[in-house]
């Protein structure tokens, strides 16, 4: 069996799509041939995983141009549905799915967001790497200071940076709260009270996030949200804000909700008097990315 995926796995401080990508191609190599090329002409499946074109210009109209040929079958798992600012995408998208074989949805938001009719899809939630169990701190109690972390690789405005910047500030003037924040920030965004710290790789990651107490994610309209994922693994409870799509069905066991920064700040103080509780519900969470993965390898190798 021959396997075409339509992106190679990135080292580095990638989203969570990379690291999709990569679980996915080393789970796949012992069954079958994966390439990156539609140069051959025995290609069985062809995985789509952005329909968008690559760095080689190969988009979703050269698929269904090799499936007329060929006969093989697309899959195509929904990631990003362009609704961080990218209507074009959202179009795509959506007309991608409705042409496929199969459809990947990684939330039932994302589903519901463009609308899908058909039957042939399965909804197969995002799953952190395990890396980021590997250093669960299981202190269920708070020092004298909260501290607050979150982390983002993407600068777009829909990340929340409107929070951030608020919540800086506040902590500012105050001893009983940190936040810290690693990833790329936006140069235009202010940084007082901010503890920046650069992208880094997993095992900083895996490392840093479980040594502090609340992850706050202030990101709206994530179609597949990876970041929550991957504190809720490192053991801690989130604090979500509202219209954040996938985010509130991945958190809704696990943490607590807001509307804006003026109920922020309550929703902290709510999670830390009662933070046991809500650090056992965290702690709860136990998905992993190799039941996402053979998921995925029970529709590819049907």
């Amino acid at each position: 069996m021959k396997v075409f995926i339509n992106r190679k796995p990135v080292l580095g401080p990638w989203g969570g799509g990379n690291k999709t990508v990569s679980s996915l191609v080393s789970s796949l190599e012992p069954h079958a041939e994966v390439v990156f090329d539609l140069n051959h002409e025995d290609i069985d499946v062809i995985f789509c995983f952005d329909p968008r074109p690559s760095s080689n210009g190969v988009w979703y109209q050269h698929f269904l141009n090799y499936r007329d040929k060929h006969r093989c079958k697309i899959i195509q798992r929904v990631g990003d549905v362009g609704t961080h600012g990218k209507p074009d995408l959202f179009s795509l998208v959506s007309q991608s799915a409705n042409l496929s074989d199969f459809v990947i949805f990684p939330s039932k938001w994302a589903h519901d967001m463009i609308s899908y009719k058909k039957d042939n899809y399965r909804i197969i939630s995002n799953a952190p790497l395990d890396d980021f169990y590997l250093n669960r701190d299981k202190r269920d109690r708070l020092g004298q200071q909260v501290r607050i972390i979150t982390h983002h690789w993407s600068t777009n405005v829909m990340k929340g940076f409107d929070i951030y910047e608020k919540l800086g500030e506040y902590c500012s003037n105050r001893d009983d709260i940190e936040f810290t924040y690693i990833g790329r920030y936006p140069d235009s965004a202010a940084t007082s009270g901010i503890n920046l710290v650069e992208p880094k790789d997993i095992d900083f990651l895996s490392a840093e996030i479980p040594k502090h107490d609340i992850y706050l994610t202030a990101s709206r309209l994530e179609a597949g949200a990876n970041h929550v994922l991957e504190a809720l693994a490192a053991g801690l409870p989130v604090i979500y804000r509202e219209g954040g799509g996938s985010i509130d069905e991945y958190c809704k066991d696990h943490g607590e909700r807001y509307s804006d920064f003026e109920s922020l700040i309550p929703t902290i103080k709510k999670v830390s008097s009662a933070y046991s509780g809500y650090k056992g519900k965290a702690l709860d969470f136990s998905l992993t990315i190799e039941e996402t993965i053979k998921k995925y390898l029970d529709i590819v190798l049907l």
